[in-house]
């Protein structure tokens, strides 16, 4: 007999509006650091010309863009309607939608591929959010979750992390940025939702800043340091941010920080 899951509240109308407040700086600034990442997830799982696909947590769209570029068919969905509405002046040829990573609009298998770029560990109920994906997508299909990488090896993780000593405490079991970057939990998390893991890949997508203000533009539009700000101020989180990019300045005055992030390729 299975046990019933205790489902938390849907976190999209908490979210939704964080990541809303200033989507244009994030489109601009911040999201197009991981196009590297898009274009290597995009390129294993094989999204080109009729290729049904869908990017859950799609934020300013971004990815969803390169994949239309590529001939396919295109959908995204987030939270933050702000975001949405970036989304749609970039890409006017993708079916951008308003709504919940664990309430997805689709019919059941509709897609070849899905993707969750940074997406599905943040739903309130992640494994109910990586179920629905598996929902929407066709047998023999592919559904790709996107984490960071392991801390010690992604230099990137000393900008998230600059912002905790900011930020209210979280809620007990909450999970980190950093809960799915070990493969074993990773593998675990799509058996838990119902899905074979295929293979856990590695890709490098470095931020690379042209400047100190873009860099902050960027690392100030997150959720995150949103949240941070009605905590204690944008000054004091711009601060915070200037402090920890400090190490990344290059010669001539760009600003270079190491990503990397942890996929894992599955089937429903």
């Amino acid at each position: 007999m299975e046990t019933a899951l205790e489902l938390k509240p849907q976190s999209s109308p908490v979210n939704g509006p964080l990541w809303s407040r200033k989507a244009r700086d994030w489109a601009e600034a911040q999201e197009v650091q991981a196009i590297a990442a898009y274009e290597a997830v995009l390129d294993r799982a094989g999204v080109g010309p009729g290729t049904r696909y869908l990017d859950v947590g799609c934020g300013a769209g971004v990815a969803a863009g390169l994949a239309s570029a590529r001939g396919a068919r295109t959908s995204g969905i987030d939270a933050a309607e702000g975001m949405i509405a970036v989304a749609r002046d970039g890409a006017q040829d993708v079916d951008f939608r308003v709504g919940d990573l664990e309430a997805l609009p689709y019919a059941t298998e509709s897609f070849d591929v899905v993707t969750g770029f940074n997406a599905f560990q943040y739903a309130a109920n992640p494994a109910v959010a990586l179920r629905e994906a598996g929902r929407v997508t066709k047998a023999g299909g592919l559904i790709v979750v996107m984490a960071w990488g392991p801390p010690e090896s992604t230099p990137a993780a000393s900008l998230l992390m600059a912002l905790a000593p900011l930020l209210p405490p979280p809620p007990p079991g909450a999970p980190g940025p950093f809960a799915l970057s070990v493969e074993t939990a990773l593998r675990a998390f799509a058996a838990d939702a119902g899905l074979q893991a295929i293979e856990v890949f590695d890709v490098d997508s470095p931020f690379d800043y042209p400047d100190e203000a873009t860099a902050l533009r960027g690392l100030n539009s997150g959720a995150p340091a949103i949240r941070a700000m009605e905590q204690v101020g944008e000054t004091a989180v711009t601060d915070a941010y200037r402090k920890a990019l400090a190490p990344f300045r290059q010669a001539d005055g760009r600003f270079k920080v190491g990503a990397s992030f942890r996929c894992l390729l599955a089937q429903p």
